[in-house]
């Protein structure tokens, strides 16, 4: 294959590898803060958010240093992408206002 196509891909792959990451975490603290044994969501997300995680990145690196680089690069970009898509889905309130809402009423 092609290096330029080799190294667009493990871009998207890269970038696919943070949406899941950071996706998969953001989803785990939805649900294990819900739950009645939050220790287990977190660690089952845990190990199984990095085993895909560490073997994607294995997997397109397979040696060359230049195609982990730019799947860093995605996996990057795929973390800004899941922030910037929970930030525009959430509440759209100030740091202030959250805090307000959780105190105590007297």
């Amino acid at each position: 294959m092609n290096d330029a196509l080799l190294l667009v891909l493990a871009f998207i792959t890269g970038a696919v590898l943070g949406t899941i990451f950071f996706g998969g975490l953001w989803w785990t603290v939805r649900r294990g803060l819900l739950s009645n044994q939050p220790a287990l969501w977190f660690l089952g997300s845990l190990v199984l958010r990095m085993s895909i995680t560490l073997g994607g990145f294995y997997l397109v690196g397979r040696g060359h240093w230049e195609r982990l680089a730019v799947c860093l690069l995605g996996f990057v970009i795929g973390r800004l992408a899941v922030t910037w898509m929970t930030r525009a889905s959430g509440q759209k309130q100030n740091f202030r206002t959250r805090e307000a809402a959780h105190a105590p009423e007297s």
